[in-house]
């Protein structure tokens, strides 16, 4: 095999692979926006839905929701642009997805005299591509908006138009200052730099070196910011019921209604997994360089398996203790079993992982087992890192009321550009001096 055969392999299966983490979020996110909405409102949230007794804790809801959307009549109302009004869901999911082959989920592994990346393409300009691309998911709207001739539809499309520039100048200013402090502009270099210890003015700190720490004025207005793009609670505007109807989506209906519900989702996990990579270290894990934990294979593994077995025991608790709960509640024998046998599962998993540890001491690891167990650990890193801010997502839309205009407007031009703008300043000064 030549070097191109596998670098043509190598895209094609990161291509994949980065396709398949949001997709596989939206689901997820689906579920937790409805659970989490449920504890936060003091409810049980969707649970009743189940085949033969089988709940998967309220799981199936989505099932019942991919079935509705496929079967559901395709209505197309006779004044809509029939080009513009077909492009604009599919645009939007597309958009939504490709960001994501730009951010690399772990480090270079090499296999033999190849280098296997973990991303799909690595450009030297790369977080300026990805905000390129990023900026062309408001045409979607714009294209929904105008194409369905609707005015409420219309609407929504202009005030989300608006809404992406106003936010995306604070966005993009957010960016200069980390830019500026890492002096790079390429994706992998920015995550790179992201490991080991902080250092300020040669005083080296017990904090990771992240982004964050480093610039937390652009940490506050950059997640803003992805809450104002991505159209969610208080900035769904776009969508306000109570003023326009639905917004720029009014005349769709079926998988095209689904596609526009499936992307601001997928835009969600893109945003967090963006958050985490230039803020939060992206795959780096706290502390601990990739070289460290290469040299190391046995204890990186061992860490592995601790955090499995902590995640898991919280977990099967947090299950087990809905089971005294919710089991009484239930008619069906599995409906009352399903609970305690994930519990146990979840427990049985934690002690597995326990027993294991003892074991891994006195295996010899190969050179690119290690590289494989470090790939691993740094990808779980970045995902469970993204996960945190896609509950944010969720906790933020249940508990914030929906901003009006004229303070979206105000927040975005009047607040958010000039502090952006000040902190830029104020990092070119400590860079001089």
């Amino acid at each position: 095999m030549n070097e191109l055969t596998f670098a043509i392999i190598n895209i094609i299966i990161m291509a994949v692979v980065m396709w398949f983490i949001p997709l596989n979020f939206i689901p997820l996110m689906i579920w937790l926006e409805r659970k989490g909405s449920a504890i936060i409102q003091d409810r049980i949230g969707p649970i009743r839905a189940n085949i033969f007794g089988i709940r998967i804790f309220g799981m199936l809801h989505n099932i019942s929701d991919v079935i509705k959307l496929l079967f559901k009549e395709d209505v197309v109302p006779n004044h809509v642009h029939k080009f513009y009004y077909y492009l604009a869901p599919f645009w939007s999911m597309t958009i939504s997805l490709i960001p994501l082959m730009l951010i690399p989920i772990a480090h270079p592994i090499q296999i033999g005299e190849y280098t296997f990346n973990f991303y799909v393409a690595d450009y030297s300009s790369g977080i300026l591509l990805l905000f390129a691309i990023t900026g062309l998911g408001v045409y979607a709207i714009i294209f929904a908006g105008w194409s369905s001739n609707n005015k409420y539809s219309l609407l929504g499309g202009l005030r989300s138009s608006a809404q992406m520039i106003s936010y995306e100048l604070g966005m993009g200013l957010s960016i200069v200052a980390v830019l500026m402090t890492y002096q790079d502009v390429s994706i992998s270099a920015i995550v790179e730099k992201q490991a080991g210890f902080l250092n300020l003015f040669g005083v080296t700190l017990p904090l990771p070196n992240w982004g964050m720490f480093l610039q937390p004025i652009a940490f506050i207005t950059f997640v803003v910011a992805a809450f104002a793009e991505t159209n969610r609670t208080p900035f769904d505007l776009a969508e306000g019921e109570s003023e326009i109807v639905a917004g720029y989506h009014t005349e769709y209906s079926s998988m095209k209604f689904a596609l526009f519900f499936m992307a601001e989702y997928a835009n969600m996990a893109v945003a967090s997994i963006v958050i985490a990579t230039l803020f939060l270290g992206g795959y780096q894990v706290p502390f601990f360089t990739t070289e460290i934990l290469r040299q190391n294979p046995n204890y990186t593994l061992i860490a592995i398996l601790v955090l499995t077995a902590i995640t898991s025991a919280i977990i099967g608790w947090i299950i087990y203790k809905r089971a005294k709960v919710f089991g009484s509640k239930f008619q069906e024998s599995l409906g009352k079993k399903e609970y305690y046998f994930f519990s146990y599962l979840f427990f049985g998993l934690a002690i597995v992982s326990l027993t294991i540890i003892p074991i891994v001491f006195q295996i010899e690891f190969s050179q690119l087992a290690s590289q494989v167990i470090v790939a691993i650990f740094q990808i779980s890193m970045l995902l469970a890192k993204a996960m945190i801010f896609l509950w944010l997502y969720v906790h933020v839309r249940w508990t914030l009321p929906r901003f009006r205009y004229d303070q979206l407007m105000n927040m975005g031009w009047k607040l958010m550009l000039p502090i952006s703008l000040i902190n830029v300043i104020i990092t070119g000064i400590i860079i001089i001096l």
